[in-house]
């Protein structure tokens, strides 16, 4: 079973070694990975949803059963950035809290976390500099 962003997130964090966490990243390299490091650490990257807490129900099924992957839905992150998809506010939000409802609850609480740029607040082991060298080739902000 293809792991989680999550799994793969929780692994880089547990890893004891810059180099361990570094490999680990690589081999898990995805698009989808990719974008929630640079929503979540690129100051130049602003999030068009309100900051906070976001009212929506927790899909509760199994990992694997009944859910979608943020790996499958990283295109949808358009909609909630300055420069992408251009709905309305109110559009923005259905959009997401669907999209929540929809993950399995452990991506959906990850999602709302680099929405509010707070990946460290749950993996406090993983930075900007660590991303930004497991991933070169990342443009940040205009700039690599």
């Amino acid at each position: 079973m293809k792991l989680l962003i999550t799994e793969i997130l929780q692994k880089v964090n547990n890893a004891k070694t810059k180099a361990e966490k570094k490999k680990i990243l690589q081999e898990h390299n995805s698009q989808a990975l990719r974008s929630l490091f640079i929503w979540n650490f690129d100051e130049s990257v602003k999030t068009l949803l309100p900051e906070g807490e976001v009212p929506y129900r927790p899909n509760n099924t199994e990992k694997g059963l009944q859910h979608e992957y943020l790996e499958q839905s990283q295109r949808k992150f358009a909609y909630f950035v300055k420069g992408g998809i251009a709905v309305s506010a109110m559009k923005r939000e259905e959009i997401f809290i669907g999209l929540l409802e929809t993950l399995h609850k452990e991506e959906a609480e990850l999602l709302c976390l680099v929405k509010d740029k707070a990946l460290q607040k749950k993996y406090t082991r993983i930075s900007s500099t660590l991303v930004k060298e497991a991933f070169p080739e990342i443009q940040w902000g205009g700039r690599s």
